[in-house]
């Protein structure tokens, strides 16, 4: 019905006469034709033009921030096994255990958490220890397997000799780096620690057998850095770039364990206390005192931090008291408690 389009004007089909076409068999023309084929172009229909700028800005940038704080906030909290957002309404009231069992812990129980936390502390250190010394664990048992007729009659003496040597300087290293100083850190953090103290235990092995071998030999004995100065890897290996990762995260962690912002400053020792560990260090060797005392140090200051924070929930406590006092709602415990607190208080004059 072309004559139709003499009447009223040719559509735009007419200017293109390759739209027709199977877009197949146009792609196939477009392809093996020598000759390019360009459509004419079309007119472009009247549009409105759009709105200026400065219009448009003070509705999309609410609009922005808004999209940039869903995306910031995760749907769903971790515990969820669906990260892509399923289920986001039933997680909306979620609250961890954790949060809703310190809520519900009576004052006994808070007091007790904090002291068995600090005694777990010392049981750990003491797992990462043995851990560490495994190889020297294998020797002392195969010792008592199948070891010489000798060993036997000594109960593997010198075996257990290196085992407890290995784990006393482990346990020494594992304090003196800060290993489970900071609660709730994370564990891949503590693992790195573990990993470079025994590290450093085995570089001070190595640089006994170096001292030893020098005096065999007649030659003077080389002098080394000490075990926590960054450098003193280069006198035996070369550090690989691992080892100086671990070594820079492990010493992180420890300033980090010295010195936790936000929080007061730990007081140095008293004299008795410095005297006593002058003593416990004039019986080790010279490449272990600094390790020791290291190690002495960390234990000072985690009882510091165990003393505060007990500190911090004996005021709680008082206050909690006083404001069911003033509210006359004031408990049998709250004034034996209150009773108990004023005996201790020294008396004045």
């Amino acid at each position: 019905m072309g004559w139709f389009d003499g009447w009223f004007g040719s559509s735009s089909s007419d200017s293109d006469p390759l739209s027709r076409l199977d877009p197949k068999l146009r792609e196939f023309l477009e392809k093996e034709s020598p000759i390019k084929y360009n459509p004419p172009p079309q007119p472009n229909p009247q549009v409105s033009p759009p709105p200026p700028a400065k219009q448009q800005a003070p509705s999309q940038e609410p609009q922005q921030n808004q999209q940039q704080d869903e995306q910031q906030q995760p749907a769903v909290p971790p515990q969820s096994l669906y990260q892509d957002g399923r289920y986001a309404h039933l997680w909306k009231t979620y609250r961890p255990l954790a949060a809703v069992e310190a809520e519900t812990k009576s004052d006994n129980e808070k007091l007790s958490d904090v002291l068995e936390a600090y005694k777990d502390r010392r049981g750990l250190i003491g797992r990462a220890a043995l851990e560490n010394c495994a190889e020297e664990q294998v020797v002392w048992s195969d010792c008592m397997r199948s070891g010489s007729w000798h060993s036997r009659m000594t109960m593997c003496s010198a075996e257990v000799r290196k085992f407890e040597r290995c784990y006393n300087a482990q346990s020494r290293l594992l304090k003196a780096l800060g290993y489970l100083s900071v609660r709730g850190r994370d564990r891949d953090v503590d693992e790195e620690i573990q990993m470079h103290a025994d590290e450093l235990y085995h570089r001070m092995m190595a640089q006994e057998r170096e001292i030893e071998k020098a005096k065999e030999e007649g030659r003077e004995p080389p002098v080394f850095k000490g075990l926590f100065d960054g450098t003193s890897a280069t006198m035996i290996t070369a550090p690989t770039p691992s080892t100086t990762s671990t070594t820079a995260a492990a010493d992180t962690a420890s300033s980090s364990a010295a010195t936790t912002p936000g929080q007061p400053k730990i007081p140095e020792p008293n004299e008795a206390t410095l005297a006593a560990w002058k003593k416990q260090l004039e019986k080790l060797p010279p490449e272990e005192r600094e390790a020791e005392e290291k190690a002495l140090r960390a234990d000072y200051r985690a009882r510091v931090e165990m003393a505060r924070q007990v500190q911090s929930l004996w005021q709680q406590q008082a206050k909690e008291r006083e404001v069911r006092k003033a509210e006359g709602k004031e408990t049998f415990m709250d004034r034996m408690s209150a009773f108990a607190g004023s005996w201790s208080r020294p008396k004045e004059g």
